[in-house]
């Protein structure tokens, strides 16, 4: 199975979605509150955790930059180098099964991260030359800094896969490694079990690697690069399990939020000072607004969204109740920030709400079907429902919907909708970075569905077989008025890409990347 491609570089330009690795987390359903293990989202299984689940289900494409799209051979071990505007396609050996790619923000690298033989091979994209550079064994996680200087590795137990390669020797759940993209220097550290998440500040200076119990602050302006390692509570023997961290645009505060805590915790990373600040009841997510400007917590328990100044949290938080009754514990920003969507996909519960920050006014709303993620277009006019498997208890068995996977397409002007019912599950789905059209494939279902975000209206295009990847090229010109390609990568032994011109509504294929095939 070909895992997931990050595209981390270029997805603000895109995708208002946090995504990557599709199969590495199930989304959550609930009828206490659980995840749901093997992934159809019905309720029908028994399980313990209480956890919201971030939108990482949807599967990342090949990456891109502005004239080539890199698609990842795991089976031959090699990359494939697409030019979008010729359809010229060049191959080049990289490590063994390459499994994550990543470009950088100024399109001229790409790094691929190499599961099979634990390295980092890094692409100069004018001239396909490769360094390739030995990582710590068995990490499973690739994030790139914003200023596309560095790539972070680590190992996610949450992230492993069933076809991951089996650990060779001794195995560590400690460890991470930086390498530098542009000299290819590597260096590994050790930041205390079980590391969730790396962030960085967007000036790509600072990286913070939050684990269980520790806060790692990494400086990557000096050498040698070393952890500086902040214990988050030493008061407790068994402290709640970290789960996010978000960190101020001045990098001067981390904000981290714990697995069953009451408050969040928040760090002065120049003092190493962790204090405490009550958030109310079972906070289940936590994001930086837009601007930088806030931290936003969600209060699951009590139904509360609490907003902190995100240069001086201890001022007094400002507090918003939310409509009781709906379990939402999920948020996300538009890229605006003048609108909020709240969720929940850890229960089965087919409503949604909208928080204008404008005049603060929290609205629910109904959809079809219950929530395993949302997605907000470019524009922020737009958003995407992806809905589960299941149905809200009480939902009508003769219903349209009962049973059966849905997206429903959701105007943040008016709110007008427009449900699909999907014949499979979807797997992946990216926006033109205008927010005119969206696009989005379905396992083992060889069309390319595109969405039009004005009318609300869908149309599909036959392809030659089964899509695995979909994404959109950048917009170079965004005021010439052309839509910028749009491309699906397929199932075929030799590889199979197509391209969709949003414009003259025509598809072109090439076949073959390693022979050197033709346009079809």
């Amino acid at each position: 199975m070909m895992r997931c491609l990050l595209l981390l570089g270029l997805l603000p330009a895109f995708l208002a979605l946090v995504a990557c690795k599709a199969s590495s987390k199930a989304i959550g359903y609930d009828t206490a509150v659980g995840i749901d293990p093997d992934g159809d989202y019905t309720g029908d299984d028994d399980d313990s955790s209480t956890g919201e689940i971030e939108d990482d289900f949807l599967t990342l494409p090949p990456a891109q930059t502005d004239v080539y799209v890199f698609v990842a051979n795991p089976s031959r071990n090699t990359v494939s180098r697409i030019n979008v505007e010729t359809l010229e396609v060049r191959t080049t050996e990289v490590g063994v099964d390459p499994d994550i790619v990543i470009t950088t923000p100024d399109y001229r690298s790409a790094a691929v991260f190499n599961r099979g033989d634990d390295t980092v091979s890094l692409i100069e994209a004018s001239t396909l030359n490769v360094i390739t550079v030995p990582i710590r064994d068995n990490l499973n996680s690739m994030r790139m800094s914003p200023d596309g200087m560095f790539v972070a590795l680590w190992h996610d137990i949450d992230a492993e896969e069933d076809d991951d390669p089996p650990a060779d020797g001794l195995q560590s759940f400690n460890e991470a490694s930086f390498v530098n993209v542009i000299t290819g220097d590597h260096w590994p550290m050790a930041v205390t079990y079980n590391p969730r998440d790396v962030v960085f500040t967007p000036d790509g200076e600072t990286a913070a690697v939050v684990s269980d119990e520790y806060l790692s602050i990494i400086d990557l302006t000096t050498e040698p690069i070393l952890p500086d390692l902040i214990e988050l509570d030493p008061t407790l023997l068994d402290a709640p399990r970290a789960e996010e961290v978000i960190l101020s645009h001045d990098a001067q505060w981390a904000f981290v939020r714990q697995l069953g805590a009451q408050d969040i915790l928040v760090v002065d990373l120049l003092t190493h000072v962790v204090s405490r600040i009550p958030v109310g009841q079972n906070p289940t997510d936590l994001d930086l607004s837009p601007d930088g400007n806030e931290a936003v917590v969600l209060a699951r328990g009590s139904q509360e969204i609490w907003v902190l100044d995100a240069e001086d949290p201890f001022l007094p938080a400002v507090i918003h109740g939310v409509p009781g009754g709906y379990g939402f514990g999920s948020l996300v920003f538009d890229p605006t920030g003048e609108n909020v969507v709240l969720y929940t996909n850890a229960a089965l519960i087919d409503r949604y709400a909208t928080w204008n920050r404008n005049n603060d006014d929290i609205t629910v709303r109904s959809l079809v079907k219950p929530v395993a993620g949302m997605a907000i277009t470019p524009t922020g006019e737009t958003m995407l429902a992806f809905h589960t498997l299941g149905d809200a208890p009480g939902a009508d068995p003769d219903g349209p919907f009962f049973e059966e996977w849905a997206l429903t397409m959701i105007s943040l002007v008016d709110f007008r909708t427009n449900p699909l019912k999907l014949p499979a599950k979807p797997n992946g789905f990216s926006n033109s970075t205008n927010g005119n059209f969206g696009y989005f494939i379905m396992e083992e279902v060889p069309f390319l569905e595109v969405m039009d975000y004005t009318t609300l209206l869908h149309d599909e295009y036959e392809l030659k077989s089964n899509p695995v990847h979909v994404g959109v090229l950048p917009d170079l010109q965004p005021n010439d008025g052309v839509e910028p390609m749009t491309w699906v990568n397929q199932d075929h032994d030799l590889g199979r890409l197509s391209f969709f011109d949003s414009d003259a509504k025509s598809l072109e294929t090439i076949t073959g990347f390693e022979l050197n095939a033709g346009v079809e």
